[in-house]
């Protein structure tokens, strides 16, 4: 079974990703996913650029809408996703609670419906 684990962290743990803590924080995350890539588990991740950067397309009425930033305002922001492929959710569950966005912020573990959907 393949799940996204979609991480959550406040503004200020997405701002130690420069600065004089970045070492810390990107080591956190760098050991994340070597131990999930030595598991044999990961399938696909990446951080996102800061919430700035975002720009949010919708179609209205038929026409194209662009907005400079995120879809919605909140606290936490969604920082970067895993895919792993694990044999049950249990499984999932275990391996999301070893992200270095925790204690802090959250993981949001989805299961994946393949593709082209069986």
């Amino acid at each position: 079974m393949k799940f996204a684990f979609l991480s959550f962290e406040s503004p200020a743990d997405i701002a130690r990703r420069t600065g004089k803590d970045s070492k810390a924080y990107v080591d956190g995350w760098m050991a994340y996913g070597a131990a999930l890539q030595q598991a044999g588990v990961l399938v696909s991740g990446a951080g996102l650029e800061p919430i700035t950067t975002a720009t949010t397309l919708r179609s209205r009425d038929g026409k194209r809408q662009v907005q400079d930033g995120p879809y919605a305002d909140t606290k936490d922001q969604f920082g970067g996703f895993y895919i792993v492929d694990v044999p049950s959710l249990d499984v999932a569950l275990e391996w999301a609670s070893k992200s270095p966005c925790l204690p802090g912020g959250a993981i949001e573990v989805r299961p994946l419906i393949p593709f082209p959907p069986k």
